[in-house]
């Protein structure tokens, strides 16, 4: 039996450890923290806009268990909030456990507390995965999906300090990037003043602080959308959020709050003293990060170069997925790369040829138009998602954005991958 190893337990590492199951391979993930989905557990927004699109194209490219379990565990579907339509929002309490069920369910096995801190590599091809404390994992293919967010001193150099963010770096130690200790130079992003880095968009607020109004709004509605004085908008603040699909003016204009169980406030920090001067916040809490009012997390610093097969150039057998694969945000971003990651890791391990998903596909046309995009002219401070910004743009303007089921069906059926992420290869 052919042996898998997924470096990252967040969605893309779930979804590549999930694929490379179904392919038929032996497959142990390793998650440095003691929780899967790493920035998922902060996050719940899938289906807004062009991810209904990448999710159903997925769920019938084979795809279907983890966007299974965001919909089973969403509080609200098709909401309506500004510049997104449809969206699902997903409860963060719930999420985690019942994709470490799946993951057990499948057999895969999972070793948390586990950093992987080195390589053995010979003749471009990884042999073993060296974890913290000396231990080598063989494998016939890795997949990387460590992310780009921290190590913590990332947080000081380019943000505001340690958020102290779900990553939890002081706790569990920072990220390694398994590409470099590869010798392969990872691209950084940029923000549009040339700084690196972007900061995460949201910070979660602890609901029962707020107004009973408030909170008793965002259970109903699941978003609630509340305008602002003119001294208390700060419009600079867009300029620096990852997610570029939420720089509208609406975002600065107003404090708007999802209901992920906890309110996701769409800011990337916000003051605490400010925030309760605002009727209805005047006890908020910030729930994580634990410096929503004047931190977050950074990103995008550790982008791999690879090709569209998912496959890291300059290595044979190291796949990555995710934020490690490019310039991306948002959870159905990684589960769609971390399933052909893994499929395509199996196929690697086979000798077999590597699938790379038509451009038919939004999917396929996403992986491609990222890759070509960020290697050209400042493409370090490009952003890519389904749910808006530039690449939305172009799934419409070449019409692959649709909530068209038979649409969409009869797109993945004449490409004659349906339910190719079904096949058990070895």
């Amino acid at each position: 039996m052919k042996e898998v190893v997924v470096i990252g337990g967040g969605w893309a590492g779930c979804a590549a450890a999930v694929s490379a199951k179904k392919a038929g391979a032996k497959v142990t993930l390793l998650e440095r923290t003691d929780l899967l989905l790493g920035l998922g557990n902060v996050g719940g927004l899938t289906r807004n806009n062009g991810r209904y699109t990448a999710a159903e194209e997925c769920i019938l490219l084979g795809g279907r268990e983890l966007f299974a379990i965001t919909d089973s565990c969403s509080r609200h579907k098709n909401v309506d909030f500004p510049g997104h339509k449809h969206a699902s929002i997903y409860d963060v309490n719930l999420i985690e456990s019942a994709v470490r069920r799946k993951i057990h369910e499948l057999g895969i096995d999972v070793l948390f507390y586990t950093t992987a801190k080195n390589v053995e590599i010979e003749d471009q091809r990884i042999k073993a995965i060296v974890l913290n404390d000396g231990t080598k994992i063989k494998g016939d293919c890795f997949v990387e999906t460590t992310g780009t967010t921290g190590p913590m001193n990332n947080c000081h150099k380019y943000g505001n300090g340690c958020a102290m963010c779900i990553l939890r770096c002081p706790t569990f130690g920072g990220r390694v990037s398994i590409t470099e200790k590869c010798g392969i130079k990872d691209m950084m992003g940029k923000r549009k003043d040339g700084t690196y880095g972007s900061f995460s968009g949201s910070v979660k607020i602890n609901k029962e602080t707020l107004s009973k109004e408030l909170h008793d709004r965002l259970n109903k509605e699941g978003v609630v959308i509340i305008p602002l004085s003119a001294e208390e908008k700060n419009s600079e603040k867009l300029n620096i959020k990852i997610c570029q699909h939420y720089s509208l003016d609406a975002f600065a204009d107003n404090i708007i709050l999802l209901d992920t169980g906890h309110a996701k406030l769409m800011a990337p920090f916000y003051p605490i003293e400010k925030l309760r001067k605002i009727k209805g916040f005047e006890n908020a809490r910030f729930e994580d990060p634990y410096s929503g009012g004047v931190a977050n997390s950074i990103r995008h610093l550790s982008i791999a170069p690879r090709e569209n097969t998912m496959k890291v150039k300059g290595i044979e057998n190291l796949f990555v997925a995710g934020e490690k694969s490019g310039f991306y945000i948002g959870h159905t971003e990684a589960i769609v790369t971390g399933y052909l990651a893994g499929h395509n890791s199996v196929r690697k391990a086979l000798n077999a040829s590597l699938l790379e998903l038509p451009d038919t596909l939004a999917t396929g046309d996403f992986i491609a138009y990222s890759n070509q995009k960020m290697s050209e002219v400042d493409g370090d401070k490009n952003k890519f998602t389904f749910a808006g910004s530039t690449y939305f743009e172009r799934m419409k303007d070449i019409n692959l954005y649709s909530i068209d089921q038979e649409k969409l069906f009869s797109r993945v059926e004449t490409t004659g991958l349906l339910n190719i992420y079904d096949k058990k290869l070895c």
